[in-house]
């Protein structure tokens, strides 16, 4: 699908597919000459419509909001209640420079086609508190000559009579939480559609662990 830009108030839009999925796992597809890709296997059940934003209207810009999967209605606010016309959505997100729909329209699987070049993005797997070698890839220090648990130590950070006065400098590398972080990983090729079942197939490797929300958009 190639891509179409319009103007709207000195802001260039660009119409474009996407979808929210859920991460199933990662498999290999075998191309026609032979050679295996490494993929990963996307399941939505499709995303509804619960809003169009025009630049026109009182949002002043123009964009798509939808709701994926379901929740209770005991356990939403009522004014997303009231918003959603009293359907529990797990999940609401807006996408701008999307294609024109109405709302209560469904998009699903079959929006994207093989050969489509899209953009993933999602959270990462949190590592919880993690060392500097963990985290940065610090060498550690040795396992002799007097130490005792302190391989993971850092080293100096800063100190008395060092750099910046003796402060420890902001973006310091230290240990901290790991992971949990929103990554994109662009210029993924759509290997195999199966709209029936509610599938995507992207090549390589996409963030998160098994079950993690995702967004699909059209490079």
């Amino acid at each position: 699908m190639a891509k179409r830009a319009l103007r709207f108030a000195g802001t260039r839009f660009y119409f474009m597919k996407f979808i929210l999925a859920t991460k199933e796992g990662m498999t290999r597809l075998f191309g026609e000459d032979g050679r295996a890709r490494a993929g990963t296997i996307l399941k939505t059940d499709g995303v509804t419509v619960t809003q169009v934003k025009t630049a026109d209207g009182k949002d002043r810009y123009a964009a798509i909001q939808v709701g994926f999967g379901t929740k209770k209605t005991k356990n939403t606010d009522k004014a997303v209640l009231g918003h959603t016309k009293g359907k529990g959505y797990a999940v609401i997100r807006e996408f701008r420079g999307a294609e024109a729909a109405e709302v209560g329209s469904t998009i699903d699987s079959g929006t994207f086609a093989v050969g489509d070049v899209v953009r993933v993005s999602g959270l990462t797997k949190g590592k919880g508190f993690a060392s500097v070698i963990k985290r940065h890839g610090f060498h550690g220090g040795p396992r002799t000559h007097g130490q005792k648990h302190s391989e993971h130590a850092p080293g100096s950070i800063g100190g008395s009579g060092g750099r910046a006065g003796g402060r420890v400098v902001k973006g310091m590398r230290m240990a901290g939480r790991m992971g949990h972080e929103r990554v994109t990983v662009p210029n993924l090729k759509v290997l195999a559609v199966d709209a029936v079942a509610g599938k995507i197939i992207v090549s390589g490797a996409v963030p998160g662990a098994r079950g993690t929300l995702l967004e699909v958009v059209s490079e």
